[in-house]
């Protein structure tokens, strides 16, 4: 008898469903093999079927000795994961008739099976729940760890369900179980600021504050400069409390990719704050970008709506670095193999973090550098020319004095307060760009679209002809400091770049300076 099932596999960020096709049929003798699995299956896959012939005995039904042979289709779609093992296992008990197979034609159905029975939760449920809104499927059976998950997509009926036999229930409508009602909106709004660090934190600092609250309201990638102990990894994780909140759309397209990669917590169903991501200078290449045989979301997909934190930034291979460029250029990975090529979001700001030289004391007020001449060249030169010319603040971190130190009352400008600037800003910026598509921040300006939009009047010409004079600024530096000076006055409510917009601008170009590093 022949039985199928439906089930769900993701590419990229999105889902396609996938038809379990089990026939059983003729009996097969002791010690023989009785199941074949065809539809390029993966080990993980394959391995399914011990699992499911201890499960389907553990909760009271039988395996009879009948060929079984079972079919994932497409076939050309290479299926990976333990997910199939409870769509197989259903297809398997309905072709031997031992539940009615006619109800299951109407549920997509997800989950691992434990040898005792018990579904185990899996990844990807959020795209394959959407898939299975758009396959006009009457509800979707998945674990119940992952059930408020799939729920938060709208008028689709999910069950949840923690063993076998409570799958068949479902089914069979054996029991009084009642689909999960998860109200997305309504978690979304009531945590969508909640954050466990806050600027409040911070004493002192304040320049470093502003130079943050700039990236933010422009969308502004930025570098921290500094020795150690200084608080650029304490100011850096905080950036993401003043941005602006997630939008619900924005919410569902993060959670997609988390869920995707499986880094939703067990008590999450929802991404409702901006991600922050800090990899350690260690990660490779294909943990930063994506990949694998079926390409999966890396780091720089997970800071996606959110901010990708590199501390020590020196320390990260170059390849890892270089990378980086085409991602932060065009807010998108693509990652292309032999029979598929997926497109993963990438739309982040990038925050990072460095020393000022190997020993972390070049520069510093009242401890001297010990490194050798050109050691610090050197050390800066680890950092290509073309990722640099893609972070339009550089910001030197000078060490909190001890008098603010000692203020223990003392608590700084709350992160609410700023963000409420950056909003400000942002929302003039929204304006601005209305029938540019694609450009959202000043941030993503090009650099002909910059001088057009950035004007300045001619005292404002004959500081930045100064400034690129005296200090020996690239020709690089003249377009982002023409974009930071627009945010600047956007924070400010000005429809003009003033001259103290551009002067606040020019001193965030650290790097570029000729001879900063001696």
């Amino acid at each position: 008898m022949l039985v199928k099932t439906f089930s769900g596999a993701v590419q990229g960020v999105e889902a396609q469903t996938i038809v379990v096709e089990v026939n059983a049929g003729g009996t097969v003798a002791q010690g023989k093999k009785m199941y074949w699995m065809v539809g390029l299956p993966d080990k993980a896959v394959n391995e399914g079927f011990q699992r499911i012939e201890a499960a389907v005995k553990n909760v009271g039904f039988r395996l009879p000795r009948l060929k079984l042979i079972i079919n994932l289709a497409p076939a050309n779609l290479r299926k990976e994961g333990s997910a199939y093992d409870l769509p197989i296992s259903l297809a398997v008990l309905g072709s031997t008739n031992q539940i009615d197979p006619l109800p299951l034609k109407d549920f997509l159905i997800m989950g691992e099976l434990s040898l005792d029975g018990e579904v185990k939760p899996v990844k990807g449920i959020l795209p394959i729940a959407m898939q299975a809104k758009r396959e006009n499927f009457k509800g979707i059976i998945v674990p119940f760890e992952n059930a408020k998950e799939a729920a938060i997509v709208e008028d689709l009926k999910v069950y949840g369900v923690k063993t076998l036999r409570e799958a068949i229930d479902v089914i069979e409508e054996k029991n009084d179980m009642r689909p999960t009602e998860y109200d997305a909106a309504e978690a979304f709004e009531s945590m969508r600021h909640e954050y466990a660090v806050d600027f409040a934190d911070v004493k002192g600092q304040e320049n470093i504050k502003r130079a943050l609250e700039i990236s933010a309201a422009g969308g502004h990638n930025a570098i921290l400069i500094g020795p150690p102990g200084a608080g650029k990894t304490m100011l850096a994780r905080r950036l993401s409390t003043i941005l602006p909140p997630l939008s619900l759309d924005e919410a569902l397209e993060t959670t997609k990719i988390h869920s995707v990669a499986g880094v939703l917590g067990a008590e999450t169903s929802l991404v409702t704050t901006r991600p922050f991501r800090s990899p350690h200078h260690t990660i490779s290449d294909v943990a930063l970008v994506g990949g694998g045989s079926n390409p999966n979301p890396g780091e720089i997909s997970l800071a996606h709506n959110g901010v990708l934190f590199l501390d020590e930034l020196p320390e990260f291979k170059r390849s890892v670095l270089e990378v980086l460029r085409q991602p932060m250029e065009e807010r998108k990975v693509t990652i292309s193999r032999a029979k598929v090529s997926v497109d993963f979001p990438a739309s982040l700001m990038l925050i990072a973090s460095m020393n000022p030289c190997p020993c972390g004391f070049y520069n510093h007020p009242s401890k001297e550098c010990v490194c050798g001449p050109g050691i610090v060249k050197k050390y800066l030169a680890k950092i290509s020319g073309p990722l640099l010319d893609r972070i339009d603040l550089h910001v030197e971190v000078t060490p909190v004095s001890y008098d603010e130190l000692a203020k223990y009352n003392a608590t700084g400008e709350p992160s609410k307060s700023i963000a409420e600037r950056v909003v400000q800003a942002r929302q003039l910026q929204a304006e601005r760009f209305t029938s540019i598509q694609g450009i959202h921040s000043n941030a993503q300006m090009s650099s002909p679209m910059a001088r057009q939009i950035c004007l300045i009047d001619n005292e404002g010409k004959a500081l930045l002809k100064t400034a690129m004079e005296k200090l020996k600024l690239s020709a690089r530096a003249y377009d982002r400091i023409l974009k930071v000076a627009r945010t600047c006055a956007d924070l400010s409510g000005s429809k003009e770049i003033q001259i103290n917009h551009l002067a606040e601008a020019i001193q965030y170009r650290s790097l570029d300076r000729e001879g900063w590093a001696g």
